[in-house]
C-alpha cells in the first residue's frame, strides 16, 4: 500500500538509489526537501545539475574539479616532486584534511580487482606513467589496505622501481583508540613495520 503521492513516492525513490542512503533516510530527505522554501529547493537543484555539467578531472593528476587543472596542482608552493598515489578524490581529500602532505596527487578512480573485472587498464596508471617522465623524486602508493588497495600497491611499485623514482608506501596500523586485542594480524604487522623512532 503507498503511503504517499505519486510526486513524493518519485522523490523517495531517487533519493534512495543514492549510495548509503535507505529508505527511512530517503524519506526523511524528501520531506526536508519538501519542507524547504523554493528558493532553497532551486539552489540545491541548480548546484547538482552545475556540478554535473561542469566538474570533469583535471588534466595533471586526475581528481575531480571544475577547471582544466586543479588548485593543487596550481599551486606552485607545493612540491611537484612528491607524487601521492590514492584510489579516490575522497582519498586525497582525507589526506588535505591533515594539512601535512605538501606535494601532489595522482587519483586512480580504482583499484585492480580481477574478481570485478578491474585490471590495470580501467584505472588511471598510464597517466601515471606518463607524469613519472617529468621530474619525479618520489611516488607514494596510498592506497587502501584492502586485497585490492595492496595488488594496487604492488603493481605500481613494480612499474616504478624500473624508472629509478623512489616507491614508497604509506604505513598502515592501528587506530588511534583500537584495541590490540581486537585488530587482525595483517594490521598489526603493518604498525610493527611503520613504526619510527620517539
Amino acid at each position: 500500500m503507498e503511503y504517499y503521492s505519486g510526486q513524493i513516492n518519485r522523490l523517495i525513490e531517487e533519493l534512495s538509489l543514492l549510495p548509503g542512503i535507505g529508505t527511512k533516510t530517503a524519506q526523511r530527505l524528501a520531506f526536508h526537501i519538501l519542507n524547504m522554501p523554493e528558493d532553497g529547493v532551486e539552489r540545491l537543484s541548480k548546484a547538482i545539475v552545475e556540478a554535473k555539467k561542469n566538474v570533469r578531472y583535471c588534466t595533471c593528476c586526475f581528481t575531480l574539479t571544475d577547471s582544466d587543472v586543479c588548485p593543487i596542482c596550481k599551486n606552485p608552493a607545493r612540491n611537484h616532486k612528491q607524487i601521492m598515489v590514492v584510489e579516490n578524490t575522497r582519498d586525497l581529500a582525507a589526506y588535505e584534511k591533515t594539512k601535512k602532505y605538501e606535494g601532489v596527487y595522482h587519483v586512480l578512480h580504482g583499484a585492480i580487482s580481477p574478481m570485478l573485472g578491474i585490471g590495470p587498464n580501467d584505472i588511471k596508471l598510464k597517466e601515471l606513467m606518463k607524469r613519472l617522465e617529468e621530474d619525479v623524486d618520489e611516488v607514494i602508493i596510498a592506497t587502501n589496505s584492502s586485497l585490492e588497495g595492496e595488488t594496487t600497491a604492488m603493481y605500481i611499485s613494480k612499474l616504478v622501481k624500473p624508472t629509478g623514482i623512489k616507491v614508497t608506501r604509506i604505513a598502515s596500523g592501528v587506530p588511534v583508540g583500537g584495541d590490540l586485542e581486537y585488530i587482525d594480524e595483517v594490521t598489526l604487522l603493518r604498525a610493527l613495520e611503520g613504526r619510527s623512532e620517539l
